[in-house]
């Protein structure tokens, strides 16, 4: 197939790398523009344009799709499919009318549960014992098209946002060439998504990540993982802001929420609403990620702090 690509993050790369090793032409790319990035703020390109700069792909950044320019040149290039992976545009309907197989969407949930920015991390906060790839055709809904490919993935216990997203990208950068190479000959049929189920997977808030140690262990374990590498479980001790890094609970232990139980060679444990929480890795404010253990050489925490203070 001659295929267009828009994506812009390292899980979309991971795919745009698949379908170059594939026996589908990739004529042109399409990627969001540079964003300020680092310490300096300076304007860095996306892992998906760094990937198309070195292999000498065509590369277009446009603000946004509801432009006749950039709809004329999908045009021109005539895709039989345009694959799409974390792109961060919305696809209008002169778009999703040019390709000839349509606009697919490489979506990191088992569709229809987890529609929409943040699948991953949603998807390990609610406790979910396992999620996926679906390949849907796109529509002008919120990943509500209809699908023509699911793969599961189990969650592992110790998985992190990170970690999961690069089991997903790389088993979703397989199933689009699957998906595709099974649509050209004629073996996939698209189905429509059930609503039963369906719910919606919004961007992370700040607000989010600060942790109530009034909540059960588990759940403060999941919120920890949801929200590594980005942007981080937060809490504070002594008017000192923490970012919570690696966790794990300890349901034998008791005591008040948020109360330093223990703190020595392994680790920080804090009692929780139900249980208690091991903190094996964290961060003050300004400071580097270091174990626990190593940070309360510093930091020094004893029996009877209370964090969230």
């Amino acid at each position: 197939m001659n295929l267009v690509f828009a994506g812009t993050p390292e899980f979309a790369a991971t795919a745009l790398a698949a379908l170059l090793r594939s026996r589908h032409r990739v004529s042109l790319v399409l990627t969001q523009p540079d964003r300020p990035a680092g310490r300096g703020l300076r304007p860095a390109p996306s892992p998906v344009k760094r990937l198309a700069a070195e292999v000498g792909l065509p590369l277009l950044q446009p603000a946004t799709l509801r432009d006749a320019g950039v709809e004329r040149t999908l045009a021109e290039t005539s895709p039989d499919a345009l694959v799409v992976a974390a792109y961060g545009l919305l696809l209008p309907r002169g778009v999703l009318e040019i390709p000839r197989w349509g606009c697919l969407n490489i979506h990191a949930s088992l569709l229809p549960r987890w529609r929409g920015a943040a699948p991953i991390p949603r998807a390990i906060l609610a406790g979910d014992q396992e999620t996926g790839i679906t390949i849907m055709q796109m529509d002008e809904g919120l990943d509500t098209g209809a699908m023509l490919l699911q793969r599961r993935l189990p969650i592992e216990s110790g998985d992190t946002a990170g970690t999961l997203h690069d089991k997903l990208a790389a088993l979703g950068a397989q199933c689009i060439v699957e998906a595709l190479d099974a649509l050209e000959a004629g073996r996939l049929r698209p189905i429509p998504q059930p609503e039963a189920g369906a719910c919606y997977a919004p961007k992370i808030d700040k607000a989010e990540t600060a942790v109530d140690w009034a909540r059960d262990a588990a759940f403060i374990d999941r919120l920890v993982r949801a929200f590594n590498p980005q942007p981080g479980a937060t809490t504070s001790v002594r008017g000192t802001a923490l970012k919570l890094w690696r966790a794990q609970p300890v349901e034998a232990e008791r005591g008040a929420p948020g109360s330093v139980l223990r703190a020595d060679a392994q680790g920080l444990v804090v009692g929780c609403g139900s249980g208690a929480l091991r903190i094996l890795e964290l961060q003050r404010a300004g400071g580097r990620r270091l174990p626990a253990a190593e940070f309360l050489k510093g930091f020094p925490l004893r029996p009877g702090d209370r964090l969230g203070t």
